[in-house]
């Protein structure tokens, strides 16, 4: 029974629980390191996430006896799927596609964890102009994924598991 496809998904979604669990308690917490706790917890949560993601894909591909695929992008490859119909990929298709569905957001969000932190250029400025610089308080910071967002990630995705279960076990 341990071996069985739906076990990942279900531990990767028990994990990114426990992750949310200890950011709230970072979050709360007085310590000198918590804005890191809350940091390393928020990205632990993200990749448990997408782990389930790639655990439900895993197991929709043993359903329908597809080749296991080694990420989440691979498996919803429209070159690879253009020859069979699958409703649930269809599905996950159509909400990677719109940017402002939580499925498009996750992703996108877990692709930032591997971008490198880019910095800011200053303008070159002249040597006779005074030392004090202008700071532009319209450039907004950017937004920082919260445990509220997080945790609606989880349900929908927790949700969207058991309708694709519900689904697959119906044939």
């Amino acid at each position: 029974m341990a071996q069985e496809l739906y076990t990942r998904t279900n531990q990767k979604l028990f994990f990114a629980g426990l992750a949310l669990e200890s950011m709230a308690k970072a979050e709360q917490s007085q310590a000198m390191n918590a804005q890191g706790m809350v940091q390393a917890e928020r990205e632990s949560a993200l990749f448990h996430l997408y782990g389930a993601l790639l655990g439900l894909c895993h197991e929709i591909g043993g359903f329908y006896r597809l080749p296991v695929v080694a990420s989440v992008e691979q498996a919803l490859d429209d070159d690879a799927l253009n020859a069979i119909a699958i409703p649930e990929v269809a599905e996950m298709l159509e909400l990677v596609r719109q940017r402002e569905t939580w499925l498009a957001q996750l992703l996108s969000a877990y692709s930032d964890l591997f971008r490198p932190p880019v910095a800011i250029k200053a303008p070159k400025t002249d040597v006779t102009q005074p030392l004090i610089q202008a700071v532009n308080l319209d450039k907004a910071e950017p937004a920082v994924l919260s445990r509220e967002l997080l945790e609606s990630w989880r349900n929908d995705l927790k949700g969207l598991v058991r309708r694709f279960r519900d689904a697959l076990s119906e044939c």
